[in-house]
């Protein structure tokens, strides 16, 4: 078990409800004058932002809004929200919405005060040493943002999606009401599963050698996000499933699935396929990232498995019960050709990835990048923009070059 640092200052406040206790919370904590960050609808058509509104009203708490933020957030808004929050001396950043509200608002307090540009953060010209406290209300399970240290904003004028990190933008309280997503459709549900499901198998991946207690943590979020959206899928109103889900979302990216795992000095996973992915969703801001990592992954998967196939199968036995066959247990008498002890571990881990990307198409997710719209013509600026944010080489698993991602993405088309 490599040395670890596990932080979670986030206060969770999760259950029926807890979406009106939001200012009293909030006041009780100090805080006076909030700025609500969402998006583009879906809070206001549900009533989930008069609700907000309605318990900081009622908290005698002061607020103005910023609405407005896409998927894959640009960082023209957090310039704007940025702004507001200095004029109006904002003192808590309170999303309200799903990642792309969150990641905004993270982007904004870590912004507000800055002398520079706002990308200067982005783009790695700016270290985080500030940030406003954020507050979040929880609306779609995916992205985890509500428990990261981690924040991704777009820069359309560059053609391109990057990360920063900093333990300063963990939330302070996150608010965690399931019953808000019984109305997310069904893409919304899928994706955000796939999402969560991805954090875990980032950390999973790390190349590392095993832990057996976070595998056991990983392995078992995985088998309960399986579960679970499995029920949501078909009965969306089910609490139990989606109050899972939810609660999945956040340990799936607090770091717990990562502990032991990572190389001192660096972030607890691989991140190769977020970092793929990210370049998909950067040719076009309305692809979904939870449907991009369901293509990216099992072409990862398939590319770099041979490096250290042991995790693929302790993987595949923990969430699919798949092992290779054994000639001394298994009865073969049906196999005509023989089974060597290379190829049963090959037919386990290619089995694996099957049944992984299986589970994410059951649920509607694509398999290719041409179902998302992707061409081969746009490879080339995928790869320009890993080159940015990546480097030449970048992974833990298995150090990958630009040439790498390339047949990655060719196998994914």
């Amino acid at each position: 078990m490599n040395n670890f640092t596990f932080c979670s200052p986030t206060k969770f406040v999760f259950g029926r409800g807890v979406t009106d206790t939001v200012g009293d919370e909030l006041a009780k904590a100090g805080y006076h004058r909030a700025l609500i960050v969402y998006g583009q609808g879906s809070v206001v058509r549900t009533g989930t932002l008069d609700r907000v509104k309605a318990s900081l009203d009622a908290a005698g708490m002061t607020y103005v809004e910023l609405g407005g933020v896409r998927p894959n957030p640009e960082i023209a808004l957090v310039r704007e929200g940025a702004a507001l929050a200095e004029r109006e001396r904002i003192d808590i950043v309170l999303p309200v919405g799903g990642g792309s509200a969150m990641d905004c608002a993270k982007g904004i307090a870590i912004a507000a005060g800055h002398a520079g540009d706002a990308w200067d953060f982005w783009s790695k010209k700016a270290v985080i040493e500030h940030c406003l406290p954020i507050a979040t209300v929880v609306t779609i399970p995916a992205s985890g943002s509500e428990a990261s240290n981690s924040c991704v904003i777009s820069n359309d004028d560059e053609g391109l999606k990057s990360g920063c990190t900093s333990e300063l933008i963990r939330p302070k309280i996150a608010f965690l009401d399931p019953e808000l997503t019984f109305t997310l459709p069904p893409y919304q549900t899928a994706a955000g599963a796939t999402d969560m499901i991805a954090h875990i198998m980032e950390r999973f991946f790390s190349g590392e050698p095993a832990v057996g207690v976070t595998d056991n943590i990983a392995c078992g979020l995985i088998r309960a996000a399986i579960d679970a959206a499995r029920i949501v899928m078909d009965e969306p109103e089910n609490y139990d499933a989606r109050a899972e889900l939810m609660w999945i979302g956040t340990l799936a990216h607090n770091g717990l699935a990562g502990c032991g795992l990572g190389i001192p000095g660096m972030r607890d996973g691989d991140w190769s396929c977020h970092g793929l992915e990210h370049e998909v969703s950067a040719v076009d801001p309305h692809i979904t990232h939870g449907a991009g990592l369901a293509v990216i992954f099992p072409a990862w998967m398939r590319h770099v498995w041979k490096s250290h196939p042991e995790r693929f199968l302790t993987f595949g036995a923990e969430v699919f019960g798949i092992e290779p066959v054994d000639p001394t247990v298994d009865d073969l008498s049906t196999i005509d050709e023989e089974i060597t002890p290379e190829r049963a571990v090959h037919d386990a881990v290619e089995a694996t990835i099957d049944e992984l990307q299986g589970f994410f198409m059951s649920m509607g997710m694509p398999s290719t990048l041409g179902e998302l719209g992707i061409e081969e013509d746009d490879i080339d600026q995928m790869i320009c923009g890993l080159r940015v944010n990546r480097g030449e080489n970048f992974g833990t698993f298995r150090k990958l070059t630009l040439e790498d991602a390339r047949t990655i993405y060719e196998s994914a088309l």
